[in-house]
Formats: C-alpha cells, sequence, structure tokens
C-alpha cells in the first residue's frame, strides 16, 4: 500500500506542471486586458499605459511571461494582484475557510444522504418510495445551480423571511461566541442546499444502480439463506461492494462542485474562492486568477489521488493493475 501511495503521489508532479502551464496561457488568450480595466476611463497617454504593461511583464512575450511565472512558483511566490496589489497567496488563504465551511458541509450531507437514498431506493426498488427518490434524484441532477439558488433565496430568504439572503454572517450586529456560530450556520443553509442538491443525487443514482446489481448476486443469496440478519445483509454485506463506485464518482466529482461552488458562491454572496474567481475574471487580474487555478487543480488531483487510495485500500485488486 505504501509502494502504491509514493506512486500515485510522483504523478502529481508533472500534473500541477501541466495544469500551471495551460491555464496560464488560456488565461492570457482570453479576450480583455487588466490595464484596460485598471486605467478606466481615465484620460491617460499612450505612455503611461506602455508604462504600465512593461510595470506587469506583460510586454513581454508570452513564453518569457510563462518561465517568469514558472520560477516564481517554484519559490512559492504566487505574485501580487493587479487591483489590491496583495499578495495572491495572502488573498487565497483569506478567502479558503469560507469555501472550504461551504464545500465540507454539502460534502458531508450529500454523501450520507445520498448513499441513504440510493440504498432505500435500491432495497424497496418498484415501491411508491422508489419512485420518489429516483424522481428527486432526476430532478436535483438536471436543475442548475444558479437557477435553483436564485428559487430558494426567494422563497425562504425573501416571501417567508425565514433564513438570510446573502453573505457569510450579519454586518448590522457585533456578534460573538455562540450567536456568531449561529449566525454563520444559518447564512450557511441556502448556499449548501444548493450544492447539496446535485451532488446528493448523483450519488443516490449511483449507489442505487449499484445496490441493485449486487443485491442480486449469488452471495447475498447465500448470506440470506444462512439466516444473517436482512439488515446486515444489506449494510455488511451488499454496501461494501456496492460502494467502490460510489467512491469514485465523489472523487471524480469534485470539479462540478467547485464549478458550482463559483456560481452559488456569486449568487449567494459568499466570500470564498468561487466569489473570488468570478471577480478576478472581470476584473482581468491575471495573478488571483492563475492561483486560484492552481488551488483548484491541485486540489482536483489530489481529490482524485485520495479516491484511488480509497478504492485500492477496499479493493487491493486494484495495487496490481
Amino acid at each position: 500500500m505504501a509502494g502504491y501511495i509514493i506512486k500515485r503521489v510522483l504523478q502529481l508532479v508533472p500534473v500541477i506542471f501541466v495544469i500551471i502551464c495551460v491555464n496560464f496561457v488560456l488565461v492570457r488568450l482570453a479576450p480583455g486586458d487588466p490595464i484596460t480595466y485598471l486605467v478606466g476611463d481615465a484620460p491617460v497617454s499612450r505612455e503611461f499605459i506602455d508604462e504600465l504593461r512593461a510595470q506587469y511583464g506583460l510586454d513581454q512575450p508570452l513564453y518569457w511571461q510563462l518561465l517568469v511565472y514558472l520560477g516564481r512558483v517554484l519559490r512559492g511566490d504566487l505574485g501580487y494582484s493587479f487591483v489590491s496589489r496583495d499578495a495572491v497567496s495572502s488573498i487565497i488563504l483569506s478567502r479558503l475557510p469560507a469555501t472550504l465551511l461551504l464545500l465540507g458541509a454539502q460534502f458531508v450531507l450529500s454523501i450520507i444522504i445520498g448513499i441513504a437514498l440510493g440504498v432505500i431506493s435500491a432495497y424497496r426498488r418498484g415501491s411508491l418510495t422508489d419512485h420518489a427518490v429516483s424522481l428527486i434524484s432526476l430532478v436535483g441532477f438536471a436543475v442548475p445551480a444558479f437557477w435553483l439558488g436564485q428559487m430558494l433565496m426567494l422563497v425562504f430568504a425573501l416571501w417567508l423571511n425565514l433564513l438570510p439572503a446573502q453573505g457569510m454572517r450579519s454586518l448590522r450586529f457585533d456578534l460573538t461566541g455562540l450567536d456568531a456560530v449561529l449566525d454563520v450556520s444559518q447564512h450557511l443553509v441556502l448556499p449548501t442546499v444548493t450544492l447539496t442538491i446535485f451532488n446528493l443525487s448523483l450519488i443516490a443514482r449511483v449507489t442505487r444502480a449499484n445496490m441493485i446489481e449486487v443485491l442480486r448476486m449469488e452471495y447475498i443469496t447465500y448470506a440470506r439463506s444462512k439466516g444473517v440478519l436482512e439488515r446486515n445483509v444489506v449494510l455488511v454485506h451488499a454496501l461494501k461492494n456496492a460502494i467502490l463506485p460510489v467512491i469514485t464518482v465523489i472523487g471524480l466529482n469534485l470539479r462540478t462542485l467547485i464549478a458550482g461552488a463559483v456560481l452559488t458562491e456569486t449568487v449567494f454572496a459568499w466570500p470564498g474562492i468561487g466569489r473570488l474567481t468570478y471577480e478576478a475574471i472581470f476584473a482581468r487580474d491575471y495573478p488571483v486568477l492563475m492561483g486560484i487555478l492552481i488551488v483548484i487543480g491541485i486540489t482536483v488531483v489530489v481529490a482524485n489521488i485520495l479516491t484511488d487510495i480509497a478504492y485500492s485500500w477496499l479493493d487491493p485488486r486494484v495495487r496490481y493493475q
């Protein structure tokens, strides 16, 4: 197992290098100019604009800009924001806790609820419960996150006035201790539900499909013939084997969740990495955008490696393939 983990970690280095290079080129080739955004409508001379471009290194050839950036990244320097002039690493770290809180909350809920719904639906295949779970998961998987977020905000924040509409905390009050925790929790509900519905729908569908297949196998029939409790047959014998593809889906779906977080955080004004990405795109803030893409790329790659490790731990045959 240790050798398998080392092998997978070593594969991380070239992948990260490719991610940095591809993202750097794509960001630079995208329409728009950060200097135009910085200058705005101010009446400045062409010489001043050329001086700004030289100051930010945008007057150099693309390949040279990439080499300079790679050298900085190797030293752990992600550069400075074109807009705020703050260090990119500091900006990202200040927004990271909010995103981790949002993604962590929905990840736990979607896994627990999704697997539970999938198991119940498979065990009661053909029943009213099965049809209801299938319909809910289909609708939840098909509905766009940004539209669902707006509908939840409209109903629960504006019409019913049960939950706050946007932000991470109430700015009108200086809350501390338990009151501050409860305030953040209330603001967390709507964006978490928005992301959870999509993710648990996918997990429930995959779990149901695999559970139905496993429950038909001979060893399940043999376990029942031996008098094993039905609860143990379903949750121990069947779920242990049906969960393997679900783990793969959970790991691979992380990139989709990050994309959904950009839209969800923008809709709910959640001060995380997703909203920072939105702001950096419109400001053409290349250093901040590149820093975010590197963090997201590393997160997705590491999540895939952890998924492979979990899969190989549950099924040792994977290590020798």
